[in-house]
C-alpha cells in the first residue's frame, strides 16, 4: 500500500474549472483501478486549518494497492490530464503508512499498521469532523498551535486541507524525525494543553493520526519543491 497526496494550482482565470472538478472527479475516481480510497479535497491559506480558502489550490489524498496503480493513473487517467492542461504546477507525495488510528467517514483508510520509524523524514496527518457545537472552542485555538508548529525545531512544511469549509479540516505535516515531531507534538506545554482540551470538552465527531513514511516527492509547489526547507513562500498566479 501507498498513499499519495497531490497538490494542485490552477490559473485565477481556470477556478471555476477547480470548483467543478470537485464533483465531476468523483466518477473517474470511483473507476480507479487499484484505488482502495481517496478524498477530493480544498487547501487553506496559511499551511494549516484555515477559514480562509485558497481558491486557486486544491487537492487529492489517494491509498494505492501498489506503485504501479499510482504510476498508471498518473499516466493515463482523466484526473491527471486535467490537472496538466488546466493547472499550473503540481505536486505529489508519495508515502507508506506506518502508524494509523482512528477514522475517515467511518473507514480506516490505511490499515492498521504499526510499524516502527527508526530514521529520515516523516510526514503526519491529522484529521477531524469537528461537531458544530464546538467550533468556536477548535478555530480559537487554531492560530496559537500553527505558530507553535511552523517554528517547531524540525519542522519542515505543512498543507491545509479539507473537504468542507469550517468543519471538516485536516493537515498534512512534514518533519525532519520522529524525534521533532514527538518533541513538538508533546514536549510543548501549549501544544498538550489543546489537545487535552479536545478530549476533555469533546471537540470532535470523528479524527484519524496517521504517520507515514516519505518514499518520494515529485513535482513543484510555489516553485519549489517543499521538501526543500521551510515554506514561506508567497502564493502566486
Amino acid at each position: 500500500m501507498i498513499v499519495s497526496l497531490t497538490i494542485v494550482r490552477y490559473r485565477k482565470a481556470f477556478v471555476p474549472f477547480a470548483l467543478l472538478a470537485m464533483a465531476v472527479h468523483r466518477i473517474p475516481m470511483c473507476l480507479q483501478d487499484g484505488c482502495t480510497f481517496w478524498k477530493l479535497l480544498g487547501s487553506g491559506r496559511n499551511g494549516t486549518f484555515d477559514l480562509q480558502p485558497d481558491w486557486q489550490q486544491w487537492g487529492l489524498l489517494a491509498v494505492w494497492n501498489d506503485r504501479e496503480a499510482y504510476d498508471k493513473f498518473a499516466a493515463t487517467s482523466v484526473v491527471s490530464k486535467w490537472w496538466k492542461a488546466l493547472g499550473t504546477e503540481s505536486w505529489t507525495l508519495l508515502c507508506e503508512p506506518m502508524q494509523s488510528h482512528g477514522k475517515w467517514d467511518g473507514k480506516e483508510p490505511f490499515g492498521n499498521p504499526n510499524n516502527a520509524i527508526t530514521c529520515g523524514r516523516i510526514a503526519v496527518l491529522t484529521r477531524a469532523t469537528i461537531k458544530m457545537s464546538r467550533l468556536k472552542n477548535f478555530w480559537s485555538h487554531v492560530d496559537e498551535v500553527a505558530n507553535l508548529m511552523t517554528g517547531a525545531p524540525g519542522y519542515i512544511t505543512s498543507l491545509g486541507v479539507g473537504e468542507a469549509p469550517v468543519y471538516r479540516q485536516a493537515t498534512f505535516s512534514i518533519w525532519e524525525s520522529l524525534e521533532d515531531m514527538k518533541a513538538f507534538a508533546y514536549g510543548s506545554k501549549q501544544h498538550a494543553e489543546v489537545i487535552k482540551k479536545t478530549r476533555s470538552e469533546g471537540w470532535y465527531s470523528e479524527e484519524l493520526f496517521a504517520r507515514f513514511r516519505i518514499i518520494e516527492s515529485i513535482g513543484t509547489l510555489n516553485g519549489k519543491d517543499p521538501l526543500a526547507g521551510p515554506d514561506k513562500t508567497e502564493t502566486t498566479s
